[in-house]
């Protein structure tokens, strides 16, 4: 089977992951794992610690927990609406579950294929029905990347600020990428 590589997923404007991550408020998070050495349980730590209503979707650890957040079996059994399907499934898996996506009696705004999954077929069905579709990035390290912290991590962001960081009296430093006030600040 051939695909047509839809070339706008190459890259993404920051304006553009900063609208989704901004506007998104609660996440299901596709491929969610138990194992705190896992890239999938640390990414929905992460965006619980951020603020997002979060729901992992993983069928041998429904009706479990992941550090706090409830797991279901599939995406139509979600007890509620979601505004972003996180797929953290390879490349070939990101094609049903899109449809799976695609089949539930709402529809996510925005699918998002976590890093190293493209599915470009899985892509161009969401697109046309609407759907804000990102492949290839992690919303952790783009929310890191945008709002500072992985700069304040010693990393180059490519986000430039007069503003000094606040340090945290305690854990972690957590940046925010919610909007700054009217002067910028």
């Amino acid at each position: 089977m051939t695909e047509t590589r839809l070339a706008h997923h190459d890259s993404y404007p920051d304006d553009l992951i900063r609208t989704i991550l901004r506007s998104t408020k609660s996440i299901a998070l596709v491929g969610a794992s138990s194992d705190p050495a896992r890239p999938s349980w640390i990414v929905l730590k992460y965006l619980k610690e951020r603020g997002y209503k979060m729901f992992a979707v993983n069928p041998k650890l429904a009706g479990g927990t992941i550090v706090d957040v409830p797991v279901f079996a599939k995406l139509a059994d979600l007890p509620e609406p979601v505004d972003m399907v996180e797929i953290f499934r390879n490349s070939e898996a990101a094609g049903p579950i899109t449809d799976e996506a695609l089949a539930l009696p709402w529809e996510p705004k925005t699918l998002w294929m976590q890093l190293s999954v493209r599915n470009d077929a899985a892509a161009a069905r969401a697109e046309a029905k609407g759907i804000r579709v990102i492949m290839n990035r992690c919303p952790k390290i783009e929310y890191g990347r945008l709002s500072g912290e992985i700069g304040w991590q010693g990393i180059n962001s490519r986000i430039l600020s007069s503003k000094k960081p606040v340090l945290s009296t305690k854990g972690v430093q957590k940046f925010t990428i919610a909007p700054r006030g009217p002067r910028g600040d």
